[in-house]
């Protein structure tokens, strides 16, 4: 994958960031969004492909980019097809400020040093090039407005911003109800898009934590073996830090 397009990870940020106080809008849901959109970037390469409600590996190959092959690799050692929901919901160790530390890398946004409360240190982040911001802006904006089937990324960027609830962000106020609808109608326009915002607002509402309910056992049978937790999805078993995510810079 070249590095002349920007990933929908990446735009997904860009979008969230706030020209005006150098932070990131709806942070918690933003890191299940990131993830999920690493997804729908993978499927756009040729890597994954949707398996009804689950995920697949069909061409392991890297594609140049260093946080979406760390996430193709997770998932191949799977070995096996994971829920989209069960991917998404796991642990996610600073994905958020792994973007935006690319996103200083290129150029695209850079850290302003502060302090919370006079003690507490933060970093705030600004868009070095406004214009990114505005062009990805104006591509949503254009499928809410013409009415027009957007391209995939664009479906699929719209389907991931009204999933971790940028559409109040966007577009605000009563004024900005009926762009909030249609942000969410363009979630319908990709198939891989659509799964991604789906599982993403699943793990919010709390989907992805409920246990599967073992059958009865029959008269005469004894109950089999208690099945052990599944893992969350493309992600090694180790104790969940989510904490980890609260203190990343952007807030």
């Amino acid at each position: 994958m070249g590095r002349s397009r920007r990933t929908i990870p990446e735009e997904l940020l860009l979008l969230a960031l706030d020209p005006t106080t150098g932070t990131t809008a709806q942070p918690q849901s933003l890191d299940l969004g990131l993830a999920g959109a690493q997804l729908v970037e993978l499927a756009l390469a040729g890597r994954i492909a949707p398996d009804g409600d689950r995920i697949a590996v069909v061409l392991p190959r890297p594609t140049g980019d260093p946080t979406l092959d760390s996430a193709l690799e997770l998932l191949r050692r799977r070995g096996s097809p994971v829920r989209a929901v069960h991917w998404i919901g796991g642990p996610r160790l600073g994905l958020r400020q792994t973007y935006l530390t690319h996103l200083e890398r290129c150029g695209m946004v850079h850290a302003v040093a502060g302090q919370m409360c006079g003690v507490l240190p933060t970093t705030r982040y600004q868009a070095t090039d406004t214009a990114i911001s505005r062009e990805i802006r104006a591509r949503l904006d254009s499928a809410i407005r013409t009415g027009v089937p957007p391209d995939p990324r664009t479906a699929a960027l719209a389907a991931l911003a009204h999933a971790v609830g940028l559409g109040k962000h966007l577009y605000p106020g009563n004024e900005g109800r009926s762009s909030r609808s249609r942000l969410r109608d363009l979630i319908r326009h990709d198939p891989m898009g659509g799964l991604v915002a789906h599982a993403v607002m699943d793990v919010q509402n709390g989907v992805a934590a409920q246990p599967r309910r073992a059958p009865a056992a029959g008269p005469g049978r004894q109950p089999g073996p208690r099945a052990a937790a599944e893992p969350a999805a493309g992600v090694p078993a180790q104790p969940s830090r989510r904490g980890s995510m609260a203190r990343v810079g952007a807030r």
